[in-house]
């Protein structure tokens, strides 16, 4: 069994890793940073008998997204579970070199570019959104909030409830994915953020191994399969707000996504 895990350089993404290892998963790790990645391959190696690969991709590049994509397809003919964890949080605006908003394209476009080269071989997508998505006003036509009101808390729960909108158009299309609400973890994301200082004080947040194990539950049980479309919060389908399950809002941002990344 093979898992493509992105953002796995350190964070949920390592942390799922080892725990996809020690179930027996051959792993494919993604970042950007090939020695952080090389660490967390040694920390699995060291800790399981599992297969672990190394693939570095920035994800603020599209091109980089496409080219990953096709050392995937080159090497494997079956991907089990397709990760899509990496994602970002920045309080300023950043546009990256294809013109898109930086989080929109790391936390949504990009994803949504590599599964869909990949999806005629993959069998499941775990997604991770988080609760940021369900007070989200999410615009497909205005991805990069350039005719909105600009806060980055604002833009990243856009990008969150992009996510869980993505998890809906692939289980429309027959794919069986899934996303989930990781927790308030204490990593680096969005370190420099006073609100993560806050809600990452002792005793207000979780280990990471938590995070991760949600994840990989997503992957390997049989809700991952059997509720195909759902967002999971501590391993059970939330109820969301309708702009997190729209069929109709799902299938705009498909469209809006597809000419943004050129697969239109």
């Amino acid at each position: 069994m093979i898992s493509v895990i992105t953002g796995a350089s350190s964070g949920v993404g390592a942390a799922a890793a080892l725990d996809l290892a020690q179930k027996g998963y051959q792993l494919v790790l993604v970042g950007r940073d090939r020695e952080r990645l090389e660490s967390t391959a040694s920390r699995v190696r060291s800790a399981t008998d599992s297969e672990v690969a190394v693939e570095v991709s920035d994800f603020a590049r599209l091109d980089d997204v496409r080219d990953l994509a096709s050392r995937i397809r080159a090497k494997y003919d079956r991907i089990d579970v397709l990760a899509n964890n990496a994602g970002v949080m920045v309080p300023d605006r950043r546009m990256t070199a294809d013109g898109h908003e930086l989080m929109i394209q790391v936390n949504h476009l990009s994803p949504f570019l590599l599964t869909n080269i990949l999806l005629d071989r993959v069998g499941r997508v775990v997604t991770t959104s988080s609760r940021a998505a369900k007070t989200a006003r999410l615009d497909p036509a205005d991805l990069s909030r350039e005719r909105r009101r600009w806060n980055g808390w604002l833009q990243y729960g856009d990008t969150k409830q992009a996510n869980a909108l993505f998890t809906v158009g692939l289980a429309a299309r027959g794919c069986k994915a899934t996303c989930f609400h990781p927790g308030v973890i204490k990593t680096s994301f969005a370190g420099g953020t006073l609100f993560m200082k806050l809600v990452t004080l002792p005793g207000l947040h979780e280990p990471v191994e938590k995070a991760a194990a949600r994840l990989a539950y997503l992957a390997t049980s049989e809700d991952g399969e059997k509720l195909a479309g759902a967002y999971f919060r501590d391993n059970r389908p939330d109820k969301v707000p309708t702009g997190m399950k729209d069929p109709d809002l799902a299938e705009r941002l498909w469209k809006t996504s597809a000419e943004a990344v050129g697969l239109a």
